[in-house]
């Protein structure tokens, strides 16, 4: 084999295409020998994205006009079926308290569910980066603020989620969109229930992506509703220390 095709296969980001696990759980029911994601929930998502749910080995970008925390109703069908395996699920930098009594009700076990406030740009990364790295946590979601990152800073990132077999996930705003980034997934919430997939890794990307209100569980409170985030509030937390 050539050398230098060598070392890029060997390397903790590239993606081979072969695993039938998603941290520790099994594949999607639409799965095939590309298709090794992390179930969403909602089924046209699932078929959109290139492993048929949330990528393994990958750091997940989510941009939204609010901070992010109305993005989580992507997530909490995951976070049920993460819960199984009794790790943590980090929250890094949440510009909220989560809902506890919210996430009791969808399944998801408060118990395993760990707050992490740093108090500098620095030490948020390096909590996301040691979340990442220490493999108790089953989930890592991080809320990176208003402020510019470097490209390298993001790389970090993206090499320990390729390294764990944790789901990654980055919350960022909008205006992100227009700067490179190493994450291997890069949604848009632009409008309600509407996930636009702004690049994927070995799938289509540009495209538009309507979430049926028929995947939601019946009854069961749902987080797609909550308030933008006052950018007087940002000016006053550690997400926007940059």
């Amino acid at each position: 084999m050539n050398e230098a095709l060598e070392q890029v296969i060997l390397r903790h980001d590239t993606w081979r295409g072969r695993s039938r696990c998603f941290n520790g759980l099994p594949l999607s029911a639409n799965h095939d020998s590309h298709r090794g994601g992390l179930g969403t929930g909602y089924r046209a998502l699932d078929a959109a994205l290139a492993q048929g749910g949330w990528p393994e080995a990958s750091a997940i970008e989510v941009l939204s006009d609010s901070c992010g925390m109305g993005a989580m109703g992507l997530f909490l069908p995951a976070m049920e079926r993460l819960s199984a395996q009794g790790r943590w699920q980090a929250f890094i930098a949440p510009p909220w308290t989560p809902y506890a009594p919210l996430l009791a009700a969808r399944g998801i076990d408060t118990q395993q569910v760990l707050l992490v406030h740093p108090r500098s740009r620095e030490d948020l990364l390096w909590s996301i980066e040691q979340s990442l790295r220490s493999t108790t946590c089953s989930a890592v979601f991080s809320w990176l603020g208003a402020g510019h990152y470097r490209y390298s800073e993001l790389r970090k990132l993206q090499l320990a989620a390729a390294a764990s077999d944790t789901l990654c996930v980055l919350f960022r705003p909008q205006q992100a969109a227009a700067d490179s980034a190493p994450a291997g997934l890069r949604l848009q919430m632009r409008e309600y229930r509407k996930v636009h997939i702004l690049k994927q890794r070995g799938g289509r990307q540009g495209l538009d992506v309507d979430l049926a209100p028929e995947d939601e569980l019946p009854h069961q409170p749902q987080l797609w509703e909550l308030p933008a985030w006052p950018p007087a509030a940002a000016a006053g937390t550690a997400l926007g220390a940059n």
